[in-house]
């Protein structure tokens, strides 16, 4: 294994013995974030699952990885994690109302992104909450959307239940499953610190660059003359009704002619 003689605490060695399990309730909370809380929508989930599968290979000091544990709980509690932030979001937005849509100036959240998300729901019905997991933004905002547009919660639930295995759970398990190829094995085993350093290093300054992107974003439009506020009513606007949950996948040819 090659250390990085700068970065000494993200050995793995040094990570089993200090953090434990306290490395995957990371990762967990990170998922869950971008899943039920309204900032989440900044967090890279996708590659940080596929590569906690592949940190969960066998390293020395530790059988089962960098965790700790069994891939298979690694999977299981991410997939948890995935669920129960779905169903923070939904009761966020069912608590919150349309009044979780209003924005001020900070540009963090932002009403296109709301748009994007409502534009899934009008195209896939409540098979969205599945489909929203595997895209970026849309997997933050569409619990929150179904929550605040009342969407049955018994379906919601099964379907979030059904995302967060496909996603969370499946994932991660195909990060393990590719670390069987032995090109990706051997770097995996050969520069660990260095995929520790690049997954927690990238997610923070990926996070940075979004927040400040957003904010820089929002400043230039109100310095523009532009609405960068959005209000009672207009966040009423961005409320779904109830019956576009329960629609299948529309396609081209359903469209009224």
């Amino acid at each position: 294994m090659i250390h990085t003689a700068l970065i000494p605490w993200l050995d793995p060695e040094v990570i089993i013995g200090a953090a434990g399990p306290w490395a995957l309730l990371v990762v967990c909370f990170i998922v869950f974030a971008e899943t039920g809380l309204l900032i989440g929508f900044l967090l890279p989930g996708d590659t940080l699952l596929v590569i906690s599968g592949l940190l969960s290979h066998p390293v020395p000091g530790s059988e089962h990885g960098v965790f700790g544990i069994s891939v298979w709980w690694v999977a299981l509690l991410i997939g948890l994690a995935a669920f129960l932030g779905g169903e923070v979001g939904y009761f966020i937005g069912h608590k919150g109302g349309p009044a979780v849509f209003e924005r001020k100036e900070s540009g963090v959240f932002s009403v296109k992104n709301v748009e994007r998300t409502n534009a899934f729901f009008e195209r896939f019905g409540g098979l969205t909450i599945i489909l929203a997991r595997f895209v970026p933004i849309v997997r933050t905002f569409a619990p929150v959307a179904a929550g605040v547009g009342h969407m049955h919660k018994g379906k919601y639930t099964v379907y979030n239940l059904i995302g967060a295995v496909l996603w969370g759970f499946g994932l991660t398990m195909f990060g393990y499953l590719i670390g069987f190829i032995p090109p990706i094995a051997w770097f995996v085993q050969e520069y660990i610190d260095l995929i520790l350093l690049a997954a927690v290093g990238g997610t923070a300054l990926i996070t940075l660059w979004h927040y400040f992107r957003e904010r820089s974003k929002a400043k230039k439009a109100a310095a523009a003359g532009e609405d960068v506020v959005t209000d009672a009513d207009e966040a009423k606007e961005l409320v779904l009704d109830p019956d576009v949950f329960d629609r299948g996948p529309q396609h081209d040819d359903d469209e009224p002619k």
